[in-house]
Parts: C-alpha cells; sequence; structure tokens
C-alpha cells in the first residue's frame, strides 16, 4: 500500500533552521502526484505549507513564503521542506500528503497523507 513517511522534525530554537522529509514509497504516487506539506499547531485548523505540483512548480503560503522551500530528489523518491528563520508560531505537527487527481490537489483535498513529524520553536 502507498506509505509517506516524514522524518527530520525536533526541537530548535527560534531563528534556526530544520529540514523535514517526506518518502513516499510508491513510484507511481511520487511521479504524478502533487505533494504537499501541511501543518497543525494545537487548537488551530490545519493550514497548507507548501505545495509541489506534479509539474514541478511550487507555492507556498504566505506566513511562510522566503522561510520556507520545498524541494525534491526523485532518485530518493522523496520531497523535503527546508525551513529557515523559524519562530514560535511555526511550531505544529508537519504532514506531507500526496493527491493524483488535479481536481484534488487544485482543491487541496489529498488521498495519502503521512503519520506526521513535531516541529518546536522555542
Amino acid at each position: 500500500h502507498v506509505q509517506l513517511v516524514e522524518s527530520g522534525g525536533g526541537s530548535v530554537q527560534a531563528g534556526e533552521s530544520l529540514s523535514v522529509s517526506c518518502a513516499v514509497n510508491f513510484d507511481k504516487i511520487y511521479s504524478t502526484s502533487c505533494i504537499a506539506w501541511l501543518r497543525q499547531a494545537p487548537g488551530k485548523e490545519r493550514e497548507g505549507v507548501a505545495l509541489l505540483s506534479s509539474d514541478g512548480s511550487k507555492s507556498y503560503a504566505s506566513s511562510v513564503k522566503g522561510r520556507f522551500t520545498i524541494s525534491q530528489d526523485d532518485a530518493k523518491k522523496t520531497v523535503y521542506l527546508q525551513m529557515n528563520s523559524l519562530n514560535a508560531e511555526d511550531t505544529a505537527m508537519y504532514y506531507c500528503a500526496a493527491e493524483t487527481s488535479r481536481r484534488g490537489c487544485v482543491s487541496a483535498e489529498y488521498t495519502y497523507w503521512g503519520q506526521g513529524t513535531q516541529v518546536t520553536v522555542s
């Protein structure tokens, strides 16, 4: 079955950097999907952070633009989120998610989800 496995979360000080990874174990899903990073802080709604579309285009939430970068390593079927200049408002559980349908990508309705990785900024 399809698996998305996040790793790399942790605790950092404000102003520091952290990178999280999302490994996709299914070739077809990796190559045909949009893959997104989302986050959810306690008591808050889940929000999209960054999106890597199937055509390679990238988009970011305004709250992270200029600080976060989404990238990919096709050989490893892995999508990364590099997070710089972290602040306390970035504290959340970070999830990667994938969707093969264009409609789902446009509406941010993802079929495949990882288990999440915690990022804490103090």
